[in-house]
């Protein structure tokens, strides 16, 4: 049965967390996200199944759970990209909901076995204006949370690009595919709201949230947990003057053109700052201010134009165009070629054909 094997998954993926070595913030709400969806599973499973009339005592305990999903994944997007709030309170009003309902549904725990029974049997009988708040609580939460988690982490994704050449090591594909697997499953929920079919994008989910939440590697190495909000201005407190900012650029300029350090492919403002020797914010705002970009649009515009250079090289036409591309300093197809069309807004086969006048083949 395909709940039992989602059991089977998430309990497996709860292990692997639990002994994993060093756990960061990241990997405790992980942990505590997928034990909730094991114990949510578990009584899903039993109530498909008829056991939990069984066991009485967990009927409605997983009532609450649904409000609990959105918050986790916020937690879990805020810790790894460094914006979870400083202050507990705000973390702790996250679960106020969930809290509410388990206070609210009190009295209904406390009744005998029987009369729970006959209650859920009835689907819900002097409950309904409950389940009526409780299914719009569900959506509320759920499509709130997957949306406020889509910013931040977008937020996230446009400041990593004044600090890296190139994103396929700290690629947040894996952790897009996680907001945007949340979202599928209250589409899911909202559209069909047919419960085995939840339930089985629920296992499907399971899957996916471990494979890729138990292989992430640090996104950063230093610096990482640093705040991103409040924030009112990129540099409001900059000590660069105007004539130390133009002598820093040029020197940038020139390094770039004498040493090509943007053929490293793990180039990053700390590497150019070093060599520079200069502080990597002021280098940063120099690339900004100066050059009107970002560093990761800085660096791979000069690699782009290298990659025309050599391929115009009747040598280097004998090669492919990605092992050309990696002399250049990219470091993945995928990453060359979404650049390459932003850069010149036209495949690098399109680029290939009209310069040497050749049908357009993959090469």
């Amino acid at each position: 049965m395909i709940l039992v094997a989602g059991i089977g998954i998430a309990v497996l993926i709860e292990f692997l967390l639990v002994s994993k070595r060093k756990k960061s913030t990241a990997d405790r709400i992980l942990a505590f996200w997928i034990f909730l969806l094991v114990v949510h599973l578990f009584l899903a499973y039993a109530e498909v199944t008829g056991e939990i009339f069984h066991l009485p005592f967990l009927l409605g305990l997983g009532f609450p759970l649904p409000l609990l999903h959105g918050v986790f994944l916020y937690l879990y997007v805020a810790s790894l990209t460094g914006q979870l709030p400083a202050k507990r309170w705000i973390l702790l009003m996250q679960f106020f909901p969930a809290v509410m309902m388990y206070l609210y549904l009190a009295p209904f725990f406390a009744l005998p076995a029987e009369e729970k029974i006959r209650i859920f049997q009835s689907h819900g009988s002097g409950y309904e204006t409950f389940n009526t708040i409780r299914t719009y609580a569900y959506m509320v939460s759920g499509i709130g949370y997957v949306i406020w988690s889509a910013l931040i982490l977008r937020r996230y994704e446009h400041s990593i690009r004044d600090r890296f050449s190139d994103l396929a090591k700290i690629d947040l594909q894996w952790l897009q595919i996680l907001t945007a697997g949340t979202g599928g499953i209250w589409v899911l929920v909202i559209i069909f709201r047919n419960d085995m079919l939840t339930l089985g994008g629920m296992v499907i989910f399971v899957f996916l949230i471990g494979f890729f939440g138990v292989r992430q590697a640090s996104i950063f190495t230093t610096n990482r947990a640093a705040s991103m909000n409040g924030e009112p201005k990129k540099y409001p407190k900059s000590g660069l003057t105007e004539e130390t900012a133009l002598q820093l650029h040029g020197k940038l300029l020139q390094l770039m053109k004498e040493e090509a350090p943007y053929k490293r492919s793990d180039l990053s403002v700390n590497d150019l700052a070093s060599k520079l020797g200069v502080h990597p914010n002021y280098l940063s705002q120099v690339i900004n201010q100066r050059e009107n970009r970002n560093f990761y649009d800085f660096v791979n515009t000069y690699r782009i134009e290298e990659f025309k250079r050599l391929i115009a090289d009747p040598h280097h036409q004998q090669l492919t165009l990605l092992s050309v591309a990696f002399d250049c300093g990219f470091n993945s197809k995928s990453s060359f070629n979404r650049y390459f069309k932003k850069a010149t807004g036209q495949t690098p086969s399109d680029y290939f054909a009209g310069l040497t006048g050749t049908p357009n083949t993959p090469r």
